[in-house]
């Protein structure tokens, strides 16, 4: 029989505030709350949004003989990324790849000072974390942080609202992550977000998460929102969703993620390859790829995910698809992003999307579609 989907630890105080709530993920997620998808979005810009994921995957790895830098340098045979120049203080967007350097996730990376914090996509949570004890078991011990609850908020008053909470976290800068007491208990709080905007996410206890939740809350900028404009804010910023713009059928390059690549791991680094698909992913970075993630602005009408794109609007042969695809509120219009090939990828090229039989133009855009406001 099937259980149904997860609750997160906020659930019935989500619907006591009103949640519209459907299954993500395997997750009973809030979609939007009495301001709705639109009202949200717009409140995050301007002010300051809420946001519980609990659902993604909370992992903590640490060295078994006490060697922290033993466990980056483990850490970095499964990531493309510089995991062992990552300062206490500090954490840093990396990837998952396979042997054919495909993507198998995407998550972040926290040096913690005494362990790595990871924080994984929620439908990949299982397979990460064995995938993690598979192959660091000998040197490391990983562990889901199950007792956990992950909030968000994000918007240019999100500093404020933490602030009148934690107020130390008014000097950290984008992707600074700290350990600070709260109501007595030790939570993580890094400044970063999946909006674009500042704001910051706060590993709390679960015990603790309602009480945490309610006093960000109180505060006259915040408004709770849910999964509908979390996906619309993030498009809009030109950020990937694992499972839908990023998969084991695409490489980091092709998903026009060079930059999540530094230098020390590339060809001609102090520690280049070594991690799962390097040498298919080293020798794209040097001599390209046939395709590539772009941005797309159709023209009247969104375009959604699985839409066939085609150069020519008589054409049967399609070049591409579109991975992402919704009304961008900020962005005045419909936003989308999806792969076409390398000499399609050049700003201003005219495209189009099959809709229902009909062809759809759309030009190639630059991204982010709405200018990110990090804190630097």
């Amino acid at each position: 029989m099937n259980a149904g989907p997860t609750h997160l630890p906020l659930h019935a105080w989500h619907v006591a505030h009103g949640a519209r709530i459907e299954s993500f993920a395997g997750w009973a997620m809030p979609i939007h709350y009495p301001l709705g998808i639109l009202g949200e979005h717009k409140h995050t810009r301007a002010a300051a949004g809420l946001f519980d994921v609990s659902h993604m995957g909370q992992i903590l790895v640490r060295a078994l003989e006490g060697d922290h830098l033993a466990a980056a340098r483990e850490l970095e045979r499964l990531v493309p990324v510089d995991v062992m120049g990552l300062k206490p203080g500090r954490q840093r967007y990396a990837l998952l790849t396979d042997e054919r350097g495909g993507v198998r996730d995407d998550l972040m990376v926290a040096n913690l000072g005494d362990c790595w914090y990871l924080v994984v996509n929620a439908a990949a949570t299982a397979t990460d974390l064995a995938h993690l004890q598979q192959h660091l078991h000998a040197t490391c011990s990983v562990e889901l942080a199950s007792a956990r609850a992950l909030l968000a908020i994000q918007g240019p008053d999100a500093c404020a609202a933490l602030s009148a909470l934690v107020p130390a976290v008014a000097a950290m800068r984008f992707m600074d992550v700290g350990v600070f007491s709260v109501d007595a208990a030790t939570c993580f709080i890094s400044r970063s977000g999946y909006t674009g905007e500042d704001g910051f996410e706060l590993s709390v206890p679960v015990a603790v998460a309602e009480n945490i939740a309610e006093r960000l809350l109180s505060h006259p900028s915040v408004q709770l929102v849910g999964l509908g404009a979390r996906d619309s804010l993030r498009l809009e910023a030109g950020l990937c969703l694992c499972g839908h713009d990023l998969g084991k059928d695409v490489t980091p390059i092709e998903a026009a993620l060079d930059w999540a690549i530094q230098p020390a791991r590339r060809t001609g680094g102090s520690r280049p390859g070594g991690f799962p698909g390097a040498d298919v992913i080293l020798t794209q970075l040097e001599r390209g790829v046939a395709r590539k993630r772009v941005g797309l602005r159709p023209e009247g009408r969104p375009v959604r995910e699985g839409a066939a794109l085609f150069a020519d609007p008589t054409s049967d042969a399609a070049i591409g698809r579109v991975t992402s695809g919704t009304y961008g509120p900020t962005a005045q219009g419909p936003v989308a992003m999806g792969y076409v090939p390398i000499s399609l990828t050049p700003i201003g090229t005219r495209l189009f999307a099959d809709v229902r039989g009909q062809r759809i133009p759309l030009a190639v855009s630059d991204m982010p579609f709405v200018p990110h406001r990090y804190h630097r």
